[in-house]
């Protein structure tokens, strides 16, 4: 794919968001065939596997003190955001896998769930027919507008991380929210999948969170980049 090309510059990162200890591991990937084989729903046996691993490794009484759990919860204190209240969203994937209520939204979105569940690293997988590179993660400077998935629209305040593209629209707000206008959809073929590290998370486990989505992607007729970059 021609992006490849270009794959270490299609995500930057500001400055002041590298001293906050941030950092991102991403591919590109996009659509070559349609899933060949039995009709159906194509990851039940390893949704099946995943709840079955959560189950057997964690409870939601110890959840919590799980350290790669606990830097994202202490980095969402870090911005603001109360994690007893808004869950990162690996730590929110964990939980409903332990009360077997794992959600199927769309296969390619289920691929970055299950990685991220598996290993508790937030996902984002964004259109890239809705967006405009390269792609620029910045701290907001107050009243951008952001229109999350499942909620109304929104001005944002002032020094949240924001994963902007080459626009200004903004399509995520670091690390727990999407937005509708990039997420992905039935029709999409092509997507750059980002994967949100912090201070106090393995650098390995963020780019293995990359890789397993990329081995489920591939079961479904998904090619990618072959490469994953890691910044800062």
């Amino acid at each position: 794919m021609e992006l490849c090309s270009s794959l270490e510059t299609i995500v930057t990162l500001d400055e002041c968001i590298k001293d906050m200890d941030i950092f991102i591991a991403y591919t590109l990937s996009w659509k070559v065939s349609d899933r060949a084989g039995n009709e159906g729903y194509p990851f039940e046996t390893e949704m099946q596997e995943l709840v079955n691993y959560i189950k057997s490794h964690h409870s939601l009484d110890s959840l919590k003190n799980d350290g790669t759990i606990r830097a994202y919860r202490d980095f969402f204190w870090k911005i603001g955001v109360d994690p007893t209240k808004v869950r990162p969203s690996s730590e929110a994937l964990i939980r409903r896998a332990l009360r077997n209520s794992f959600p199927r939204i769309d296969p390619i979105v289920d691929a970055g769930n299950i990685s991220s569940a598996y290993t508790m690293v937030p996902i984002g997988m964004y259109d890239l027919e809705r967006c405009t590179p390269p792609l620029t993660l910045r701290l907001s400077r107050g009243n951008e507008i952001f229109r999350p998935i499942g909620g109304v629209e929104e001005k944002l305040r002032e020094g949240i991380p924001i994963l902007v593209d080459a626009k200004n629209n903004v399509m995520h707000i670091y690390p727990h929210r999407d937005s509708i206008d990039t997420a992905v959809r039935s029709e999409t073929r092509r997507v750059v999948i980002i994967a949100a590290g912090v201070s106090g998370v393995d650098r390995d486990r963020v780019k293995k969170a990359v890789d397993l989505t990329m081995r489920l992607l591939a079961k479904i007729g998904w090619s990618w980049c072959g490469s994953i970059t890691v910044k800062p």
